[in-house]
């Protein structure tokens, strides 16, 4: 007589049980540059809240309020279980951009809505979230001068270091519509992806 082989019997762990100094790590650096973001440890945990307006390196430009507001970005950051060797993705909440917008890379939103942050960058697991969070605060800017048809496409390295765009932010925007492109506009889908 021949018994069945007992069965094993896995429990599921977190990625931070596995990876504790890297919790650590982001329960220091996250709440001390953003401090209106809060953890959650349901599912494979995460941050929701509001980013700063202007959290860059380089004088905030006169009329930044004019083109987004006073308030920065509101989002979601999600991790997966595979972190920190899969970056965590970013949901944008406020604004939230429309579903013809997640399909073309010129406004670097993937397909499941999540900002697209490391385009010309490569994840090793290393990076710090934070500089994904500053990613994430320039998106919202470049969102705005895209809405508002003063750029054709956001730029590969983002905003965060490269000041190109500031000059835009320093003069209040054009009257005009605001609410985007009107039609969706198809045009790039067949461009690099995000």
């Amino acid at each position: 007589m021949t018994t069945a082989p007992a069965r094993s019997t896995r429990t599921s762990i977190t990625w931070w049980e596995c990876e504790p100094r890297r919790l650590r790590r982001d329960q220091e650096e996250i709440p001390a540059h953003f401090p209106h973001l809060v953890f959650s440890d349901e599912g494979a945990g995460g941050w929701e809240g509001m980013l700063p307006r202007w959290p860059f390196d380089r004088p905030e430009p006169a009329h930044l309020t004019d083109w987004i507001g006073e308030r920065g970005l509101r989002l979601r950051l999600e991790y997966g279980q595979a972190y920190p060797m899969v970056a965590p993705r970013v949901f944008p909440l406020d604004p939230l951009p429309e579903p013809f917008e997640w399909t073309q890379h010129r406004w670097h939103v993937n397909g499941d809505s999540s900002l697209c942050l490391l385009r010309d960058d490569v994840w090793t697991g290393r990076e710090s979230v934070g500089d994904l969070l500053l990613k994430a605060a320039g998106w919202r800017i470049e969102y705005a001068l895209m809405k508002h048809q003063t750029i054709e496409e956001m730029t590969g390295s983002g905003i965060v270091t490269d000041s190109r765009l500031d000059h835009f932010l320093a003069q209040p925007p054009t009257p005009a519509d605001t609410t985007g492109h009107g039609e969706p506009d198809t045009a790039g889908q067949d461009g690099p992806a995000c």
